[in-house]
């Protein structure tokens, strides 16, 4: 996904943004909503005689090795799969942005030590690193939080502190500084709300890439732990039936693949806005 963005005033196209968003989430909540409250079935209820049924009117996408509901575990697991990966796509975007504009704006000496850190995180790739984090604290949602946002903020840093570096040429901040503006009130009033655009469309990059992580660390054995419904653990626990019943395996990651064509498609309508306005 390509982040070469003009700059250029950003409003409408991200007011767009936002409504498509907005409509977005609104029908996904709105069939989360009316799922969970006609579905006769709970996210944990077993029924032993109807272990690994196929999906039928009484279970739309059948049940697993303990006779649970797929699609009413599908729905609770939309809170842990979706909800997760944007609470840390979101701590990422904000601890990214932070630093990077403060590296942009404190200097050779700070800028320096601040990005020699942000290198020194890439160094390790990030699902390994995850999993080291994860398994130095153990399997626990919380850990698999931490562990995701330790390793999803130097992108955000980069970009930011290159964009606010190449703003900060510009002719509008030469005239903040000529007026007698501070280097932090350049950074409130012109640098972050040019650069926002930018790393909102690796913003929704990093979401669905999240999604994928927090998935394959539940798959794993070191995210979200049973009985909560999350679609990495439960892709987890339909492993051992995937010849003898593949639909446990086979809607979660369909619901996984769903999502993050979303969310990236959602991504590129940005960056589309963004290059052209009209």
């Amino acid at each position: 996904m390509s982040l070469a963005i003009p700059i250029m005033s950003h409003a409408s196209p991200i007011r767009s943004f936002f409504v498509w968003i907005g409509g977005l989430t609104l029908i996904l909540i709105v069939l989360l909503g009316a799922g969970l409250f006609l579905t006769p079935y709970g996210p944990a209820e077993a029924d032993f005689l109807n272990r690994l049924a196929t999906p039928s009117v009484s279970h739309w996408f059948g049940t697993d090795h303990l006779g649970r509901d797929i699609a009413t575990r599908l729905l609770f697991g939309t809170f842990w799969s979706l909800g997760l990966s944007l609470m840390i796509a979101t701590i990422g975007l904000v601890i990214g942005t932070v630093i990077g504009l403060i590296a942009a704006l404190s200097g050779r000496g700070g800028d320096y030590a601040l990005m020699r850190l942000t290198d020194s995180f890439f160094a390790f790739p990030e699902l390994i690193a995850a999993v080291t984090v994860a398994g130095l604290f153990g399997p626990s949602t919380l850990n698999l939080v931490i562990a995701l946002s330790v390793v999803s903020w130097m992108k955000f840093t980069r970009l930011a502190r290159s964009l606010a570096v190449a703003l900060s040429e510009c002719d509008f901040v030469i005239q903040a500084r000529l007026n007698g503006l501070n280097r932090w009130q350049i950074l409130w009033r012109h640098l972050l709300p040019n650069v926002i655009p930018s790393l909102l469309v690796l913003w929704t990059n990093s979401w669905s890439r999240t999604i994928l992580a927090v998935s394959g660390l539940s798959f794993l054995g070191f995210g979200v732990q049973p009985p909560q419904a999350e679609w990495g653990a439960m892709l987890l626990d339909g492993k051992p039936y995937m010849q003898s019943a593949p639909h446990v395996m086979i809607f979660p990651g369909i619901a996984v693949l769903i999502s993050v064509l979303l969310i990236n498609l959602a991504g590129d309508l940005l960056r589309d806005l963004l290059a052209d306005p009209r």
